[in-house]
């Protein structure tokens, strides 16, 4: 297996990590452009919340068949089909200048993202270590922060300057040259094991994860944890550029940078879960999450970066430690697992943001303070719920019928 530090670990996290960053780069590029695209489509805020909304979406509902395929045929094919259809996804984006074909041509997006997003960490715990498996994770998760800073910020900065085409463009290019690095760099597998016409079996898989306490109530932390970062900031980019603020979009896609502290934090969350209870890592993360919310309160720009931070830093320690939890704990089709704790992180980014934006739209950051403890709560309960399965695992069907 790939141990740490050799010639091997470092191609294929480096490989991992590159992947990693495309896909982020994508699927978040258009995040700061949504007060711009609403001026320019003459859009209220819930409805152009599509344009991020479809591509999450159909990245959470197409993870499960992604790793089903990566069952029969292989994680590195179907990684390698998923970023080589990255670049058409986005030249056609190209092809229309109507909001609701742009959102499907997002939702196509969407599913060619899926295909890495869904086996990426499956690969990883085949052929990884144990030791070098937390650690790539932790890599990994961080790549998926500096993917989603660099995409957002060339998002903003570029739409503002040379508009939203040529964006799109620029993006489908580097994803291109991206994709080669990666083919070129990643091992074949060793270790996989083909199960070639079991789709039955690939069925049971799905229903047995889902019955699994252990494992269920992680994905619900990963996608309410999800719902509340990724729409924070979105509702935080609303928020910027109306007055008494008003800043263009370019220096509001400045704030994600503060997901910088989601990279560090992310990579610290391996060496928390070797030391300490990963479950009390989780309530850690997402206090410290919504401590910055309430910071970010105030009328300050300081006082919002210094929130964004915090918001950035708990939620990317909650996430690493719930996504290794599944990959870890379950026993057998780990694509298959990793796959559905994926579905449930995006479903929650997808349906989050209606929700929050909601909640922005009437009652401002009032009503954003107000909606988001809602989830903060139903977050500690399950954490809760999880530490109380673990350690007495003859609950663990009763509460997974009961939730």
């Amino acid at each position: 297996m790939i141990e740490v530090k050799t010639a091997a670990y470092r191609r294929a996290s480096f490989a991992l990590a590159l992947g990693s960053f495309i896909v982020f780069c994508n699927l978040y590029m258009f995040q700061p452009m949504l007060p711009l695209m609403a001026e320019k489509f003459n859009a209220s805020a819930l409805a152009i919340n599509w344009l991020l909304a479809a591509g999450t979406l159909t990245l959470a509902l197409t993870l499960v068949p992604w790793a089903i395929g990566s069952e029969m045929f292989g994680r590195r094919k179907v990684m390698m089909l998923s970023l080589f259809a990255l670049p058409f996804a986005g030249m056609a984006m190209l092809l229309t200048d109507s909001l609701i074909m742009l959102t499907i041509t997002r939702g196509i997006m969407g599913i060619a993202l899926a295909g890495f997003a869904a086996v990426a960490v499956a690969y990883m715990a085949e052929e990884f270590s144990p030791k070098a498996l937390m650690l790539a994770i932790g890599g990994y998760i961080s790549a998926n922060s500096l993917g989603g800073i660099t995409g957002r910020l060339y998002g903003g900065f570029a739409t503002e300057y040379w508009g939203w085409q040529m964006a799109v463009v620029g993006m489908a290019i580097a994803s291109l040259v991206g994709a080669l690095v990666v083919h070129r760099l990643l091992p074949e597998q060793k270790y996989f094991v083909p199960k070639k016409g079991q789709f039955h079996s690939h069925n049971r898989d799905v229903i047995g994860h889902l019955k699994q306490a252990k494992l269920w109530l992680a994905m619900l932390i990963g996608g309410i944890n999800f719902a509340l970062f990724v729409n924070l900031y979105t509702v935080m980019g609303f928020r910027l550029v109306e007055p008494p603020y008003s800043l263009s979009i370019s220096f509001t896609s400045m704030i994600f940078l503060c997901y910088l502290s989601g990279t560090i934090t992310a990579k610290l969350s391996g060496r928390w879960s070797q030391a300490y209870n990963p479950i009390s890592g989780m309530v850690l993360g997402t206090t410290i999450s919504a401590v910055g919310m309430w910071i970010a309160a105030y009328d300050s720009l300081y006082a919002m970066l210094i929130g964004l931070l915090c918001i950035s830093s708990g939620a990317f320690f909650t996430h690493s430690l719930a996504y290794a939890w599944v990959s870890k704990n379950a026993t057998t089709a780990k694509a298959t697992a990793t796959a559905l704790y994926l579905m449930h992180y995006y479903v929650g980014g997808s349906l989050g943001g209606f929700y929050l934006v909601a909640c922005w739209q009437y009652g401002n950051w009032h009503g954003v303070l107000a909606g988001a403890m809602v989830l903060y709560t139903l977050i500690y309960l399950l954490c809760w719920l999880l530490h109380r399965n673990t350690f007495n695992p003859f609950k663990e069907d009763k509460v997974a019928v009961i939730l």
